[in-house]
């Protein structure tokens, strides 16, 4: 079994700057996508960014130029920069990663984190 263990999160006021780390805990399975999705309180989970094993990203217009995703896939690990925080970026954020393995075919399977708490006071 992969676990996808955070950190990172915090309370921080806007404006200010925040950097969320996820690492998966085991490198057996092949890593294809990570990402990074959010959820407010009464809102349905989002998408903030994710990044594909070639370093492709995709963002919520929401966060463009405020956030940046990366990773190291030496080390299994996907970042979440977050830049010019503003309260409404208040959420759980969680970490996902689709995992792929073979046995005679491609298979996967995806995790998610446990979530970690961003709070941004005005």
């Amino acid at each position: 079994q992969v676990q996808l263990v955070e950190s990172g999160g915090g309370l921080v006021q806007a404006g200010g700057s925040l950097r969320l780390s996820c690492a998966a805990s085991r490198s057996i399975f092949s890593i294809n996508h990570m990402g990074w999705y959010r959820q407010a309180p009464g809102k349905q989970r989002e998408l903030v960014a994710r990044i594909t094993s070639g370093g492709s990203t995709d963002y919520a217009d929401s966060v463009k130029g405020r956030f940046t995703i990366s990773r190291d896939n030496a080390k299994n690990t996907v970042y979440l920069q977050m830049n010019s925080l503003k309260p409404e970026d208040t959420a759980v954020y969680y970490c996902n990663a689709e995992f792929t393995y073979y046995t005679g075919s491609y298979s996967s399977f995806v995790e998610w984190g446990q979530g970690t708490q961003v709070t941004v006071s005005s």
